[in-house]
């Protein structure tokens, strides 16, 4: 394993999906992240792990473009994004799921997840009703498969389980063709039934989707990754494969504690 920073020992093997170098975001006095240079290739599932306060979920924020970062380059499939609005990255393939969630309880699963494709075509701002062979919701209904929930998906998300809706959240981050993905700690407050569920949808997603997963249960992130980046007071820490991390004590001290079980 190596410690933080050279994004340049990465594998040199395939294209780059997503690529940061010097990502700096402050706020007034406090620098939440402070030159991070990181390279994922296309395809590759990371994780990113990190006491609260590590600075992930501003990274995430960097990357969306919610809080564009103060200095640095963020190039995504080659092209700098540095500058461009959250909207116009949501339209080059970028996704994101949140914490919290950010659904409508008033809609159907399988609306919820049309509007979502809709809203990522050239048709988003149509006002016409969808015909039956409309292709936003024949997808819709492929991505319904994907993640568990087509036999729900005349229901009203009001009445989904918490573990239900966090499998709408994927379903709507795979609206549209997405390049690649930025997945939230989407694994919070599910049980233990839940949490298997959710890593065999992570780990059935097509092969060219490439992923970030920010997610404070290890046995989870650790199933689901297969390279980590570890983040302590904004900065990247350490960088290894999941059974490197797990076996650190440096990272045990920091992160772990006396042992996750």
């Amino acid at each position: 394993m190596t410690d933080a920073h050279p994004a340049s020992r990465l594998s040199a093997e395939g294209a780059t999906a997503l690529d940061l170098r010097g990502v700096t975001k402050r706020f007034g006095a406090l620098q939440a992240l402070v030159g991070v240079d990181m390279r994922v290739r296309v395809g590759e599932r990371r994780a990113v792990l990190g006491s609260n306060g590590a600075g992930k979920t501003t990274l995430f924020n960097a990357i969306t473009g919610d809080f564009p970062c103060t200095s640095g380059r963020i190039r995504f499939f080659g092209d700098d994004i540095t500058l461009l609005p959250a909207e116009e990255r949501i339209r080059r393939g970028l996704r994101r799921t949140y914490q919290i969630s950010q659904l409508f309880d008033g809609l159907s699963v399988r609306d919820s997840v049309f509007l979502a494709c809709r809203g990522v075509s050239r048709r988003r701002l149509s006002l016409l009703r969808p015909r039956t062979d409309d292709s936003g919701m024949e997808q819709a209904l492929r991505i319904l498969q994907v993640v568990g929930l087509d036999d729900l998906r005349d229901q009203l998300v009001s009445v989904l389980s918490h573990g239900q809706k966090r499998q709408l959240e994927i379903a709507l981050a795979l609206a549209g063709a997405p390049r690649f993905i930025l997945f939230d700690e989407p694994a919070a407050g599910l049980s233990p039934t839940e949490r298997r569920d959710l890593v065999a949808i992570l780990n059935a997603l097509p092969a060219h989707v490439g992923y970030i997963i920010i997610e404070h249960d290890l046995d989870v992130a650790l199933r689901v990754s297969e390279y980590v980046t570890m983040m302590h007071n904004g900065k990247i820490f350490k960088e290894g494969t999941p059974a490197e991390i797990e076996d650190d004590a440096e990272v045990q001290a920091i992160y772990l504690g006396h042992g996750h079980g």
